[in-house]
């Protein structure tokens, strides 16, 4: 059974730094990679990093610069850097990961984590 865990947030203040964990279980972020996502109140999920397979990056526009995406691969784990955050930062954050179907990632099909929030004071 596949679960996702997310660990590091918190409440910090505008210009503050956070790092968020994602650790998974019987999965592995090797297969195809994963998504950070987040969800503001009364607003849309939003598509925050993915990191791919092998390790490519990509962010939205609004955190480019700041949010730093990495993989652990040794303990099955994925980090979003977060620095220099801002009041709009604030949300509810979870990682995704494609399921898969055989060998074949199946991105519009996506296991999830619990999320963690993170809310970010002026």
């Amino acid at each position: 059974q596949v679960q996702l865990v997310e660990s590091g947030g918190g409440s910090v203040q505008a210009g503050g730094s956070l790092k968020l964990s994602c650790t998974a279980s019987g999965y592995s972020f090797r297969s195809c990679g994963m998504y950070w996502y987040r969800q503001a109140p009364g607003k849309e999920r939003e598509l925050v990093s993915s990191i791919s397979a092998g390790g490519t990056t990509s962010y939205v526009d609004s955190v480019k610069g700041r949010f730093t995406a990495s993989q652990d691969k040794a303990d099955n784990t994925v980090h979003l850097q977060m620095n220099s955050l801002k009041t709009e930062d604030t949300a509810v954050y979870y990682c995704a990961a494609p399921s898969l179907n055989g060998p074949f990632c199946r991105h519009s099909n996506l296991y999830w984590g619990q999320g963690t929030q993170v809310s970010v004071s002026s």
